[in-house]
C-alpha cells in the first residue's frame, strides 16, 4: 500500500443513514462549496482544529473493525464530507481496496467535480447521493458560492455509469422549498436519471456548536425547516411527476 495521507473529520460508526444497513461514514475534509447553512463547517477546509490526518491504511483499519456489522446488516461504507472527490487519490485508493473486498460502497457528493477525473471511482459505487441545492443558477451562486452548471452536467454523466443515483435536496424555507424549484428539480431528475429518485432533507441547525468551536459566524436564523404540511405538499408534487421519494435518514 502506498503511503497516502488525507484530511478527515471524525469517522462515524454504526450509522443507519446514507445507505442500507449499518454503515461507517468516512467524512473527507475540504469542500468547493460555501453553503450558507452548512451543517459540517469543519469540513470546509482541510486544516482546522476539528480535522484529522489519517493514512489510507489507518482508515482501512477503522473500517475493518466494523466489517462484521456490514455483513450481517447488508451495510457498508459511505464517503461524505466536505467533498470526497477533492482528495481523489485518497478516495480512489480506499474505494479500490474496499471494492476488491466486496464491501457495499456509497458516496454523498456535492456534485462539484470534473467527471472524467473520477469516472473510474464512481463506477464502483453501489449507491450515489448527489446534492442539488437549487435549479436557478443565480440563486445557487448566492447560497453556495458556485454555479450549478457543473452539478447538473455531472448528474447526467453519473446516470450513464450507475443506475442507483439519488438526488438529495436540503429543504430550506426561504431558499429552495418553493413549488417552482421543487417541480423544476423533479422534472430534471425525471428527464436525466433512468431510475429517478429524490430524497428531501429538511433543514436542521445541529451543526451550530461546531461554528462556536471554530469561532465563525453561525448560519442565518432566517433559514427554517418547512412545515410538515409544506413538506407533504412538495412530496406529492414530486411523486405526481413520476419521481420516487426515498429516505435514508
Amino acid at each position: 500500500m502506498n503511503n497516502l495521507y488525507g484530511s478527515f473529520m471524525a469517522p462515524q460508526n454504526f450509522s443507519v443513514n446514507d445507505g442500507d444497513g449499518i454503515r461507517t461514514i468516512i467524512f473527507f475534509a475540504g469542500c468547493p462549496l460555501r453553503c450558507k447553512w452548512c451543517a459540517n463547517p469543519e469540513g470546509l477546509y482541510i486544516d482546522n482544529n476539528l480535522v484529522y490526518k489519517y493514512s489510507a491504511e489507518q482508515i482501512l483499519k477503522i473500517i475493518e473493525r466494523q466489517e462484521i456489522f456490514y455483513r450481517y446488516s447488508g451495510g457498508g461504507v459511505t464517503f461524505s464530507g466536505g467533498e470526497a472527490t477533492l482528495q481523489k487519490d485518497m478516495l480512489r485508493e480506499l474505494v479500490n481496496k474496499l471494492y476488491d473486498r466486496g464491501i457495499n460502497l456509497a458516496i454523498e457528493t456535492s456534485g462539484y467535480f470534473k467527471f472524467e477525473e473520477v469516472k473510474d471511482i464512481f463506477k464502483k459505487f453501489d449507491l450515489i447521493f448527489i446534492d442539488l441545492k437549487h435549479m436557478d443558477d443565480i440563486k445557487h451562486k448566492i447560497f453556495t458560492g458556485v454555479s450549478n452548471e457543473k452539478i447538473l452536467y455531472n448528474i447526467k454523466r453519473l446516470n450513464e455509469i450507475n443506475d442507483n443515483v439519488v438526488v438529495r435536496i436540503p429543504l430550506i424555507e426561504s431558499v429552495n422549498a418553493d413549488k417552482e424549484n421543487i417541480l423544476k428539480t423533479a422534472k430534471y431528475v425525471k428527464a436525466n436519471i433512468k431510475n429517478p429518485k429524490i430524497e428531501l432533507l429538511p433543514y436542521h441547525n445541529f451543526g451550530d456548536e461546531k461554528y462556536d468551536l471554530l469561532g465563525i459566524e453561525k448560519p442565518s436564523r432566517d433559514f427554517k425547516i418547512p412545515s410538515a404540511e409544506k413538506i407533504q405538499e412538495l412530496i406529492e408534487l414530486i411523486q405526481a411527476d413520476g419521481v420516487k421519494l426515498v429516505s435514508y435518514k
